[in-house]
């Protein structure tokens, strides 16, 4: 694996092992904020869906999984959801300059929060969808 210059690697790395699966929120995090016009819907949607059940729901991070599971088991056609120019002013590097534990796992979810809260047009969409496959 090569380092990326955003800390990302690092982060999961450090996500590994820890309580409550909390790396799902890293990778959910940081496909939602680097997607771009290339990436699949599919990997848009599931990402924000991730952080809508996390951190409106109150998932952890094996719950959001297997929400994912239930979501991969229909196919269909994932709906395009728009990019917004700015997804949070949190990063991956900023949260690794939180002190491990406890203090670094809180940033997590800040971070989460900053870039759900980009993407407030793809609210009621991410809802829908989660609502017709059952898990909320």
């Amino acid at each position: 694996m090569t380092p990326t210059s955003d800390g990302y690697d690092e982060l999961y790395v450090y996500t590994m092992g820890r309580p409550k699966f909390v790396l799902q929120h890293v990778v959910d995090a940081h496909l939602a904020q680097t997607a771009t016009a290339a990436s699949k819907p599919i990997s848009v949607v599931f990402s924000l869906a991730g952080l809508y059940l996390h951190l409106e729901c109150g998932f952890d991070g094996a719950q959001v999984q297997r929400a994912h599971t239930m979501l991969a088991a229909r196919k269909r056609v994932w709906p395009a959801v728009p990019l917004p120019a700015r997804r949070g002013s949190i990063t991956p590097r900023d949260v690794l300059a939180e002190p491990a534990g406890a203090e670094r796992d809180a940033a997590i979810d800040r971070w989460c929060q900053a870039v759900w809260d980009a993407f407030p047009d793809s609210r009621d969409t991410i809802i829908a969808l989660l609502r017709e496959h059952r898990i909320v």
